[in-house]
């Protein structure tokens, strides 16, 4: 049954890492939906590898019938989100070797210092993992998002330096502790608060069930009223 609409604004929180390629879908559907839908979306940086090694989890591409599955389906669900998805050419070495830690903690330090930016430098930092097959890991490569994001340089310096310390890493380390706590056992793990309870939704592929949730219409990815950034 829908949760029913008016009222003030339902808080709905993304939990997500830019390691996961259905993370960026959820993420770019949900920025398309809160003019549309009566929301406040609340981006939640957390991190995927902590969230399956504390509930035994493991990637898609590590099961091979999954894995085969994933590679056509990432193809098919690009096109229907209309995001400029492409499959890394040595996907174990950039997404499982390499993972995300140094990228989620930039991330973190945005939220915590210069949350205006958080959003685009996560887009950013999707755009180079997922779509320019690009490295998203070193120093470098991390300064270069900022950058497209629009951060000044030498405020993206302070930023890479937070990375490194207690408050970052702890922040980092208490937002995927409530995503667990919230259920989440994967990404993006989606959190609608609705009459003082906390309802998860785990995948860009619930967001119809989401909007009917809370009372909201689901016109697909792409709402009439908006259009991709992308």
């Amino acid at each position: 049954m829908a949760a029913g609409m008016g009222g003030s604004k339902k808080l709905v929180e993304i939990f997500y890492d830019v390691v996961s390629p259905y993370s960026w879908l959820g993420f770019e559907a949900l920025c398309r939906y809160r003019h549309n839908w009566n929301i406040d979306l609340r981006f939640r940086p957390a991190f995927l590898g902590g969230i399956m090694a504390a509930t035994g989890n493991q990637p898609p591409a590590m099961i091979p019938k999954r894995g085969e599955y994933m590679m056509k389906d990432i193809k098919r669900m690009a096109k229907y989100y209309q995001v400029p998805m492409q499959i890394p050419k040595d996907f174990v070495e950039s997404v499982i070797r390499k993972g995300s830690l140094s990228a989620m903690r930039f991330i973190t330090a945005v939220d915590m210092a210069q949350p205006q930016f958080l959003e685009p430098v996560s887009r950013e930092l999707w755009m180079r993992i997922w779509s320019r097959d690009e490295d998203i890991t070193q120093s470098e490569s991390m300064l270069a998002a900022a950058e497209k994001a629009g951060i000044p340089s030498e405020l993206a310096q302070k930023l890479l330096a937070m990375i490194s310390s207690s408050e970052v890493k702890n922040r980092l380390k208490e937002t995927t502790e409530e995503a667990l706590k919230h259920g989440a056992f994967g990404m993006p793990a989606i959190v609608a608060h609705v009459n003082g309870k906390a309802h998860l939704f785990f995948g860009s592929d619930r967001l119809e069930l989401l909007g009917n949730f809370i009372g909201e219409k689901w016109q697909g990815p792409v709402p009439t009223t908006s259009k991709p950034r992308l």
